[in-house]
C-alpha cells in the first residue's frame, strides 16, 4: 500500500522540502477542511526557518477551502491545545519538528475541543485523498487569516493550575534553548516570585546552540553550569515546541522523567485525593506506589499521547504522565503542558519545604531506574521475539511492546513508532547494581 513518507502515528513529519513542503501543506490545509467541516482552524509555528512558509501555504490551503484561520504566530504547541477550544475553532494546527535537528519540520493536529487527529483517527484518510489526488475544489467564498495574540489569555489560564502565593522566592534556571518558550515564559515571570536565570533564551531559527532537546545529554551541560555559577535552586530546560521541560535539582544533577511523574502525581492528588492517574507501562513501580500512598488510583495506558489522552477521558483521570516527560492534565483540555509541570514543582518544593534532591532522592533509591537507552535495529519484532522467550519465566505484559515483571526487577522493550529503534527501560527494587546488570544482558541481546 503507498504511504507518504512524513505521515506518522501522531503527526506529519520530516526533512524539508523532501518529505514536508508548502505544496504538500497546502493540499493537507484544502482537505482538512473538507474532512473535519471547519468553519474556521487555529495555526502556529515554531521557530524553524521553515515555518513561516509552511504556515502561509496551510493557510492558503484552508482559506481556499472557505475556511477562516486564527493565525497565533510563534507559539508553543501548548498554546494550540488552548486556543483552539478557547477560540471555538474546528481544528489547530502547530507547526513544529519539536527536538528533532533544524532540516526537519511537521503539522501536529487537533479536532474541536483539542481532541487529537492522528493516523489512526484521521490522517490516514487525509493521506489518502492526497494520494489519489483528491483535492477539493476552491469554496466559492475564500476564508479570512485573522492573527490572534492570546499569549496574556493563556498564562492566564494557567493559574488554575497553582497559586503564586504559595511558592517560595526561588532562583531558577530556565532554559529556552533558543526555541518558542522564552516570551512566554517572560509573561509567566510577572506572575511568580521567583528570580529567572535565563539560558538560550531568545528564539533563534539557526539553533546556535544546538537543536533544543534536553533528553541530550550534550545538551544539559549549559543548564548544569548555569545552576552550579547562579548558586540555582532548580533547573528547568524545554524542548523547541515547549511542550515538554526537564528538571534538574539544585547539584545540576538531571531527573529522570519517570520521577517526575510520581512527583506531579504526589502534587495533584494533595489537592484532589481520590482522583485517577494515568501512566505508561515503560517503568512503573514508583507510580504506582506513590499515587497508593496518595490516595490516588493508577490506571496504565499504551505509550504516546493519542492513548494516554483517550484513557483519559475513558476514566476521567485528572493528570497522565509518560517518563518522556510528556505531562497530560484534565483541566488543560487533557492536553499535555510544559509550563503547568514546572509551576507544580515549585509549588511542591516550596509546600514541602523541601530541594527536589530530597523530594526524589527517595524514589531514586527505591526504584533505580535505566532511563530509556535507544539502540537502531532493522529487525525489532525478531528481536523482541528472542527476549520474550529468554525471560518467559517472568510475568509477561503485552500492552505496549513486552513488559516482564520479576519481584526484584523488571522491564520494558517496544519497538519506536516513528524510527528503526528498539527502546529499553528496566527498573528494580532497591538494588541499583541488580538493575544495571539486567540492563547489560538485555542490550547484548538487543544489540548483537
Amino acid at each position: 500500500m503507498d504511504r507518504i513518507a512524513s505521515f506518522k502515528a501522531y503527526d506529519i513529519r520530516g526533512e524539508v522540502p523532501s518529505d514536508l513542503n508548502p505544496e504538500l501543506a497546502y493540499k493537507v490545509g484544502k482537505i482538512l477542511v473538507n474532512y473535519l467541516n471547519c468553519k474556521s482552524v487555529v495555526i502556529g509555528r515554531d521557530v524553524r526557518e521553515s515555518s513561516p512558509e509552511l504556515a502561509s501555504a496551510l493557510s492558503d490551503g484552508i482559506t481556499d477551502a472557505g475556511s477562516d484561520v486564527f493565525d497565533l504566530g510563534l507559539c508553543g504547541t501548548e498554546m494550540i491545545y488552548f486556543g483552539t477550544p478557547f477560540l471555538n475553532a474546528d481544528a489547530g494546527v502547530m507547526i513544529t519538528a519539536s527536538h528533532n535537528p533544524p532540516e526537519y519540520n511537521g503539522l501536529k493536529f487537533v479536532k474541536k475541543g483539542s481532541v487529537p487527529l492522528g493516523y489512526d483517527s484521521g490522517l490516514h484518510e487525509i493521506e489518502n485523498m492526497i494520494l489519489k489526488n483528491e483535492i477539493p475544489a476552491n469554496a466559492p467564498v475564500k476564508g479570512k487569516v485573522i492573527s490572534k495574540d492570546i499569549m496574556k489569555e493563556f498564562i492566564e489560564s494557567l493559574k488554575k493550575f497553582y497559586d503564586a502565593k504559595k511558592i517560595n522566592p526561588y532562583k531558577v534556571v530556565v532554559n529556552a534553548g533558543n526555541g518558542c518558550v522564552g516570551p512566554a515564559l517572560d509573561q509567566l515571570e510577572k506572575n511568580l516570585p521567583i528570580k529567572m536565570v535565563k539560558v538560550f533564551h531568545d528564539p533563534d531559527s539557526k539553533f546556535p546552540n544546538g537543536v533544543p532537546n534536553p533528553l541530550l545529554p550534550e545538551n544539559r551541560q549549559p543548564t548544569i553550569d548555569a545552576i552550579k555559577k547562579h548558586n540555582a535552586d532548580l533547573g528547568v530546560a524545554w524542548d523547541g515546541d515547549y511542550d515538554r521541560c526537564f528538571f534538574f535539582d539544585e547539584t545540576g544533577n538531571f531527573i529522570e522523567g519517570y520521577y517526575i511523574v510520581g512527583l506531579l502525581a504526589k502534587s495533584i492528588l494533595k489537592h484532589n485525593p481520590g482522583e485517577k492517574i494515568v501512566h505508561d507501562p515503560r517503568l512503573t513501580w514508583n507510580t504506582i506506589e506513590v499515587v497508593e500512598k496518595s490516595g490516588g488510583k493508577t490506571v496504565v495506558s499504551k505509550s504516546g499521547h493519542a492513548y494516554i489522552k483517550q484513557k483519559m477521558r475513558e476514566v476521567n483521570s485528572i493528570y497522565g504522565g509518560e517518563m518522556s516527560a510528556h505531562h497530560y492534565f484534565r483541566d488543560n483540555y487533557y492536553s499535555d503542558s510544559g509550563l503547568i509541570p514546572f509551576l507544580l514543582i515549585l509549588q511542591l518544593m516550596s509546600e514541602e519545604n523541601s530541594k527536589l534532591s530530597d523530594l526524589v532522592g527517595e524514589m531514586v533509591k527505591t526504584y533505580p531506574c535505566s532511563g530509556e537507552i535507544n539502540s537502531t535495529v532493522s529487525n525489532g519484532a525478531e528481536k523482541i521475539k528472542v527476549i520474550k522467550e529468554k525471560y518467559k519465566d517472568g510475568v509477561i505484559d503485552e500492552l505496549d511492546g513486552l513488559s516482564v515483571e520479576y519481584p526484584d526487577w523488571r522491564f520494558n522493550i517496544r519497538i519506536s513508532n516513528t524510527e528503526p529503534l528498539i527502546r529499553l527501560n528496566v527498573e528494580s527494587r532497591q538494588n541499583e547494581k541488580l538493575m544495571h546488570e539486567k540492563t547489560e544482558e538485555l542490550l547484548k541481546l538487543i544489540r548483537n
